[in-house]
């Protein structure tokens, strides 16, 4: 009985970490949404984003690559290209998208993930899908139609282009997630997510100087403390909760706990944006949510 205690005990914390950590992860679109209000656009926005966290990724680099063998240049070839699609092109479409759609219908997109991470298994290494995943699949996708139905016909037709570059910047998440599997155990997690978020970092950094004269650097206030915001608590604070969880209680697990992600976003979407809580958004989250579930379930 005293044996299991402990166990119990560091399974319930591993839970706990995965749910904090997507919960922290969802106000990125809150936070997102808050600075467009003071004039900022994507650019910069992610500039400020990516040039607050770089310290932090390259001390995640630093400290995971400790007593290990030094990176080839191989496996820079392909943390460049994990960090240019996981984390640098997912995020400029999404924090682009986010100008356009609500928070609510961005977070229910991208939680379309693993069926877009199917879909690629599918067509890349030809991976068997059963019916029932084709059901689960379904099942979500009407939930994001739904949604996406009724923004278009209330908010505007410019919901189909944010809606188009959310789900650009989940399908280019989802390619990280497919080729970072082959050096996930031979470089380790938290190294792959160091070097490959730095690389991005360093991307988003010159794109705006390439992009913005030096004067666009000049924002309100309220920009920066919200970039210093979006930077720690939905950026690299989400990856380390989750890299702790998925080491506690595995990847499924985490992966489950997960499911609070959207409900946060509509539950801080009405209380600090204001957005509407409509039948809607209750019914497409519902479809959306159990066609995961449904995913899982049968995988």
């Amino acid at each position: 009985m005293s044996a299991r205690a402990p166990a119990q005990t560091y399974r319930l914390d591993g839970i706990f970490l995965a749910t904090a950590g997507a919960i922290a992860f969802s106000g990125k679109a809150i936070i997102v949404k808050l600075a467009y209000r003071y004039g900022v656009d994507a650019v910069t926005l992610i500039m400020y984003r990516m040039l607050f966290a770089l310290p932090l990724f390259l001390a995640m680099s630093w400290w995971a690559g400790r007593d290990r063998p030094p990176l080839t240049g191989a496996d820079l070839k392909l943390l460049s290209g994990l960090g240019f699609s996981g984390y640098y092109l997912a995020s400029f479409l999404d924090f682009s998208g986010l100008q356009y759609i609500s928070a609510n219908l961005e977070r229910l997109i991208l939680y379309l993930n693993p069926t877009i991470v199917l879909a690629i298994g599918a067509l890349r290494f030809h991976t068997p899908v059963t019916a029932r995943q084709c059901i689960a699949l379904l099942v979500s996708y009407l939930g994001v139609c739904l949604v996406f139905g009724h923004d278009v016909t209330v908010v505007g037709p410019h919901v189909a282009l944010g809606s188009a570059l959310v789900l650009g910047s989940a399908v280019s998440y989802a390619l990280y997630l497919v080729y970072s599997g082959q050096a996930l155990k031979r470089l380790g997690p938290i190294r792959i997510t160091g070097v490959a978020s730095s690389i991005a970092c360093l991307l988003c950094i010159a794109q705006f100087f390439i992009l913005r004269p030096t004067s666009a650097m000049f924002v309100a206030p309220e920009v920066i403390w919200l970039s210093v915001l979006n930077a720690t608590v939905c950026t690299v604070l989400p990856v380390l909760l989750v890299m702790i969880a998925i080491h506690r209680v595995g990847p499924s697990v985490a992966a489950q706990a997960g499911i609070i992600g959207p409900l946060s976003t509509i539950f801080l979407s009405v209380l600090i944006l204001g957005e509407p809580f409509t039948p809607w958004l209750a019914a497409g989250t519902v479809l959306v949510l159990f066609g995961i579930w449904l995913l899982a379930r049968w995988k």
